[in-house]
């Protein structure tokens, strides 16, 4: 499976000595739950077998390696991701679980759209800031009608 490499991996979960903390960007909801999250070192939810907090991790981590910008609603990939190659090499399959990751998170980001846009817009700031880039090889969203 694709993302089972990352308990391995783990390098989206912590920062190495020296770098500045990773600051997790947490929607409104995330952000009365949890409060503030930042990586500074070995995540705190990170154990042996990758994050602890299962399907309630943040959206911003559900997101990644991905990063979404709202101004051209198009998708870049963390270079220094292992997985980018085969990931882009998924995406030509619908049934791949790359497709199925992009399939979910662009639902996810089109309720955010209409919900909580401030978190998109400050998400892709620091996820800029933090991170190398290289564009989706897929279409931006479309807007839909009843935006």
């Amino acid at each position: 499976m694709l993302f089972d490499h990352c308990a391995e991996c783990r390098r989206c979960c912590n920062t190495e000595q020296g770098q500045a903390p990773l600051e997790i960007t947490l929607t409104a909801t995330e952000s009365d739950r949890i409060g503030e999250f930042c990586v500074d070192g070995d995540c705190q939810y990170l154990g042996k077998s990758g994050c602890t907090m299962g399907q309630d991790k943040p959206f911003s981590c559900t997101l990644y390696p991905l990063s979404y910008n709202p101004n051209s609603r198009s998708f870049s990939f963390d270079t220094e991701c292992p997985l980018m190659p085969v990931y882009f090499e998924q995406l030509s399959s619908p049934s791949s679980e790359a497709s199925l990751h992009l399939a979910q998170v662009s639902k996810q980001i089109e309720k955010l759209e209409k919900l909580d846009p401030e978190f998109l817009q400050t998400n892709y700031e620091i996820d800029i800031d933090y991170f190398d880039l290289k564009k989706l090889p897929k279409k931006p969203l479309t807007r839909s009608a009843s935006k």
